[in-house]
């Protein structure tokens, strides 16, 4: 098994078949959650149920031993009556003790250690009330787990958390209609023993937020069932929940991200794969778990190579784990006679899977620091290497069996996004820049050569580079990392760049020749005094933030610009949610008169991202707006991280990057601790 290997990213149909492979099985069961339409519905607070069951199972947020951050505040409400939804609220019951019993036995520590004071010193307003919220309740679930150890009983902790709101589905039907009481009843009734409300009927309309724009309550529409047309009808009724936490387990669509990522091989019908009969030609499979025909090709080609498709990716055996076991049943004879029709690719497997161990298992390469608090890793990833693109991304993780624990937390990081900054196709190198930002970003710094890692990807739509064009870059911090690669493309395609680098502190700035060399002129713009000095003649220089530098360049006030901005065709902007919001504002206002309104805007959304594998996890979910119609849609950032910059909803961005805030400054002081005692543990041995 190889881990951390995105097909359709690392590795495509075409390279499979070309390493020697005779077929291909699609058995991803994951799909594209629905995306229930409200109001504020992606205010903090809200997740997808598929975002919050992976965080707490694959990444393992409910390991006490666990540095993953997963924010759940009381009253839950789980929106949908699928198994998935029953599952999402027992989950989220089970958790909420966990979470606020490992936030406690931390912040105690800290305190204990260095001081209340330092342990607050980055709390919000908001922040301080959700810990005392937190500190409250897991003090409270303490108490009655040492009053029930003296009474020799259980502790009774679902009572407390009932107390504190509990958990409660809400579903648009009659629970006699859900389809986890259809399929399963047994887990319904279950979930009622444990403590867990469903209330039937009710349809999600709004998400009220309090004062911070956290979810506080939501709105749902009454709904009856009308015996006398059989079905379900809507009420001028509504019912306001209580809810800190809403999880929308909405149900999912196929993945069918492939046959948009490779239209060449692969065919879309409907909702679903195309598929084939077992002569290559076009078939329509029976929506049953026991077809008459078993139709599970989706491409057939006349050299007996194949590619087949099960799970919840297929009409027939879409649904629950069972259908999908019988589907891989009933379809292997299908596959094996295929197979049986062609002469092996290969005379020996053993040249492959050596050729596949050494490619498609990255290994650190080097850990090199580049500023006080940006740190470069560099991958042996030879295949994941020559698959990249400008504008793409790879996860970053360490693997948990190697990471280094200390005091029981294991130092297994959170999934990293990072773009290649650089690639040696030859030497099967890439190269990425991680910001130390307190959390498992400063857990790179103990990678060590030749340690195995997992580096999933290349992710994402490469950014466009068009050839003929003047292009203006503007940088912020990390984001310079990204736009090496944009810049050097564009220049290599016949583009001008222009590039802005804006940095906080002198101390940041890192990789100056090579951001000189993808741009024919550079900006450099310093926060703070004395700023930078430029090296080549037709650089300039600015002290202030990075809007301000763009404006006196157009104003003329750095000099005659060696490249106007009057003739900038295109624009993309990579830096902080901040910086990127106000470069937006700013193209109608103090922008407005030097760069052109018909210039294409681009922004590199940094939402917070988890499995980054498209349309899956939906961590990544972003709002756009119209600024013409005021019309909103949803995307997932992860699929395509550019996105118009005039039509970015940065308020929501911004709410997205929040989700987990106060777990975040409180984990961030305990990896520094945590590396601190492994230094002195190291430094001892």
């Amino acid at each position: 098994m190889f881990g951390g290997v995105r097909f359709g990213g690392t590795l495509s149909i075409d390279d499979a078949f070309a390493l020697g492979f005779d077929h291909i099985a699609l058995c991803a069961g994951a799909g594209k959650p629905t995306f229930v339409s409200m109001k504020n519905g992606l205010a903090r607070g809200v997740r997808q149920a598929s975002d919050f069951l992976m965080a707490l199972q694959l990444t393992g947020a409910a390991k006490t031993s666990s540095i993953a951050n997963l924010t759940v505040r009381l009253p839950v409400v789980v929106i949908g009556g699928g198994l998935t939804a029953i599952d999402t609220a027992t989950e989220s019951l089970a958790y909420y003790a966990v979470q606020v019993e490992k936030f406690l036995a931390r912040y105690e520590t800290l305190v204990a250690e260095r001081g209340e004071a330092v342990v607050r010193a980055e709390w919000s307003e908001e922040d301080t009330a959700t810990a005392t919220e937190f500190i409250a309740h897991a003090r409270a679930l303490r108490a009655e787990r040492e009053v029930a150890s003296r009474e020799k009983r259980q502790p009774r902790l679902a009572a407390l958390i009932d107390s504190w709101g509990g958990v409660t589905i809400a579903y648009r039907r009659r629970l006699i209609d859900a389809p986890s009481y259809t399929l399963n009843h047994e887990e319904v009734a279950k979930a009622m023993e444990e403590g867990i409300r469903f209330a039937e009927m009710l349809a999600p309309e709004a998400v009220g937020v309090d004062r911070f724009g956290h979810a506080e309550t939501i709105s749902l529409r009454k709904w009856r069932y009308d015996d006398v047309v059989r079905k379900m009808v809507a009420t001028d009724a509504r019912v306001t929940l209580p809810a800190k936490t809403i999880l929308v387990a909405a149900g999912t669509q196929p993945n069918t991200v492939l046959g948009r990522e490779d239209p060449h091989n692969v065919k879309l019908d409907g909702r679903y794969f195309q598929a084939y009969d077992e002569n290559g030609h076009p078939a329509k499979p029976e929506t049953v778990a026991k077809p008459t025909e078993v139709r599970v090709l989706m491409s057939a080609r006349s050299d007996g190579r194949a590619i087949s498709f099960f799970g919840d990716l297929h009409p027939s055996f879409a649904g629950n784990v069972v259908k999908a076991m019988g589907g891989a049943k009933q379809g292997y004879p299908v596959v094996s006679r295929v197979l049986a029709r062609r002469k092996p690719s290969l005379p020996s497997t053993e040249p492959l899977v050596a050729r596949l161990n050494r490619e498609l298992r990255p290994t650190v390469h080097d850990v090199i620091r580049l500023t006080p608090t940006i740190v470069e890793v560099v991958v042996h990833a030879p295949i994941a290497a020559r698959a990249f693109h400008p504008g793409q991304f790879y996860r970053l993780q360490n693997y948990e069996a190697l990471a280094p624990r200390v005091d029981g937390t294991s130092l297994a990081m959170e999934g990293l996004a990072l773009t290649g900054a650089w690639v040696d196709r030859d030497k099967g190198l890439l190269s990425t820049i991680v910001l130390e930002m307190g959390g498992s970003s400063d857990l790179c710094t103990v990678l060590e050569k030749g340690e195995p890692v997992i580096l999933m990807g290349p992710t994402g739509t490469p950014t466009e580079t068009p050839g003929g064009e003047t292009v203006l870059l503007i940088g912020g911090g990390l984001g310079n990392a990204v736009l090496l690669s944009i810049g050097k493309a564009l220049r290599e395609a016949g583009s001008r760049v222009l590039y802005f680098a804006g940095y906080k502190h002198e101390q940041d700035r890192y990789k100056v020749a090579e951001i000189e060399s993808c741009a024919d002129t550079v900006v450099w713009c310093c926060d703070q005094p004395p700023g930078f000095k430029p090296t080549r003649l037709q650089d300039r220089t600015f002290v202030g933030n990075i809007v301000e530098g763009i404006a006196a360049y157009g104003a003329g006030k750095l000099g005659t610009p060696p490249i106007p901005l009057q003739t900038v065709d295109r624009l993309i902007v990579i830096g902080s949610d901040g910086m990127m919001a106000a470069v937006a504002k700013a193209r109608d206002g103090i922008l407005k008169p030097y760069i052109r309104h018909e210039a294409v805007g681009i922004a590199s959304i940094n939402s917070p991202m988890q499995c980054m594998m498209k349309e899956i996890c939906a961590q990544c979910l972003q709002v756009q707006k119209n600024p013409i119609t005021g019309d909103e849609t949803v995307v997932f950032s992860c699929f395509n991280q550019d996105q118009p910059l005039e039509q970015v909803d940065f308020g929501v961005l911004r709410a997205r990057l929040g989700q987990n805030t106060l777990e975040e400054k409180l984990t961030a002081l305990w990896i520094d601790r945590c590396l601190r005692r492994l230094g002195r543990r190291q430094a001892a041995e």
